[in-house]
This record gives structure tokens, C-alpha cells and sequence, in this order.
């Protein structure tokens, strides 16, 4: 894991960063039903690197941990401003890895570091501004989860790209998470909202508001007159009513 724009921050916000960005991590595995505390973690400011044993949970590490990630990362960058914002770049290989003295070792350490540097990682982020992750995955992991049919994830849900970096190059597989939106058929209006006709529509098809005396509630009002009431002082209006008035006056 590595956070966005984690460098052009000041000191007070990197160091938000790092307190904040365990508690997310922590609080995905949990909702996920996986146990961080079994892992071995390598830290480094803005960048967790993660090793856990291969244990036959690694599909609900690729789909359930990053949907919860991506959820726990929405929770909390909604009560942020923009600048606050956590991103967050994530990677998910496997092989063999040795814990050495300054850390952990391995081809399988490099290569989870050069796929956490790669250019599609990056430009994905840049590309989806209302995105908070974007996820890049191994070939050799995607093969034995997503496409192995261990998912709830799509094959066509990823994109398939190359990294370059430095002396590494791979295949690897690309998920970026659409953010949230109010989600609605197509063609019909979100609730509490007027039907919008698209470009070229005929009038005739837009919906007619509801007939006087017909059964609903018609959202047209035509009144010839307003009442205005000014009220000083003090005033218990629970379970008032203000501001209604009827058609024809």
C-alpha cells in the first residue's frame, strides 16, 4: 500500500497520514474476516508492505479486503477536504519471501515494489480523481483468483497492462473501484428529483404533472396570493407546519 500525494503534504498532514492509514488497513481486514495481527508488516511512512502466509484466503484478500478498503477510504475522505483526501495505490503478488535483517527479502518483495511504482498505477489514480484506490495485481495472481473464478470480480473488470520498471517487467492486471454514485435504471429519474428529457427528446414524452382531483400529489402550485405571517419572539414550532399553501389562492 502507498498513499497519494503523500510528499507535497505538510508535516502535521503526513503524520495525520500515518496514524490514519493503520486504523484504515486494520479496519478493512477486520470487516473482511481477516487477521492482520497474523501478519508480518514492514512500515515506511506512507507505505505498508504486507507479507501473510498462504492460506487459501487469498481471493477475499483481492475482492472482499479491497471492497472494504475502498469503503473504509470513503468514510473517511467524506468528512475531509479535497486536500485532506487519502488515495491509496495497492498491490497484491505472491511468492517466496525471506524475513532479513533490515526487513523482508526476495524477487517476490522486488516485484511487489516495482508494481507499486509502475506508471499504470499512478496514471489510473490521475485518471479517476473520484476514485480513492486503484488496485494492481500480479499475473500470476490474477490467473489463480479472478480469472480462476474465485472472485466475485470480473476478468473485464481489469485491464490487462505491462510494467517497466527499472530492470522489472510483467504482466499485470488493473482494477480501478468506481466511487460511489446514486445508482438509477436508465431513463428514469433519482427520487425527489424531476425527470430531466434527454437532448432531442419529444415534449410528449416527458411526464405530465398530476391532474387537479386526480389521486396523488400534483408538484405544480399556482396561487394568486401569499399570506406572509412575522413572528417575534420565542416560538415552539414542534410539529408545525410553514411555508404550505393551496392552489387558487
Amino acid at each position: 500500500m502507498d498513499a497519494e500525494a503523500y510528499g507535497g503534504k505538510n508535516d502535521r498532514r503526513q503524520s495525520q497520514t500515518q496514524h490514519d492509514l493503520p486504523r484504515i488497513l486494520d479496519a478493512a481486514a477486520r470487516g473482511a474476516g481477516l487477521d492482520r495481527a497474523q501478519w508480518q508488516i514492514q512500515r515506511k511512512g506512507d507505505e505498508q508492505l504486507a507479507v501473510r502466509p498462504l492460506d487459501g484466503t487469498e481471493p477475499r484478500l483481492v475482492d472482499d479486503y479491497i471492497r472494504h478498503l475502498v469503503a473504509e477510504l470513503r468514510a473517511y475522505n467524506a468528512q475531509r477536504v479535497p486536500e485532506a483526501r487519502m488515495r491509496l495505490r495497492a498491490v497484491v503478488h505472491q511468492g517466496l519471501v525471506e524475513l532479513a535483517d533490515n526487513g523482508f527479502a526476495g524477487t517476490a518483495v522486488v516485484a511487489t515494489a516495482r508494481l507499486l511504482s509502475a506508471h499504470p498505477l499512478y496514471d489510473a489514480l490521475a485518471g479517476h480523481p473520484g476514485a480513492d484506490l486503484a488496485l494492481l495485481v500480479s499475473d500470476d495472481v490474477f490467473r489463480s483468483t479472478v480469472e480462476g473464478g474465485h472472485t466475485t470480480l470480473s476478468t473485464e473488470d481489469f485491464t490487462r497492462v505491462t510494467v517497466r520498471v527499472k530492470e522489472y517487467e510483467a504482466t499485470a492486471w488493473l482494477w480501478v473501484p468506481a466511487p460511489a454514485t446514486a445508482s438509477r435504471e436508465p431513463g428514469t429519474a433519482q427520487r425527489g428529483k424531476h425527470a430531466v428529457p434527454a437532448p432531442g427528446e419529444p415534449a410528449a414524452d416527458r411526464p405530465e404533472p398530476a391532474a387537479a382531483g386526480a389521486a396523488g400529489i400534483s408538484n405544480e402550485y399556482r396561487g394568486d396570493s401569499i399570506s406572509v405571517t412575522n413572528i417575534t419572539g420565542a416560538v415552539d414550532a414542534r410539529g408545525a407546519v410553514f411555508g404550505f399553501g393551496s392552489s387558487g389562492g
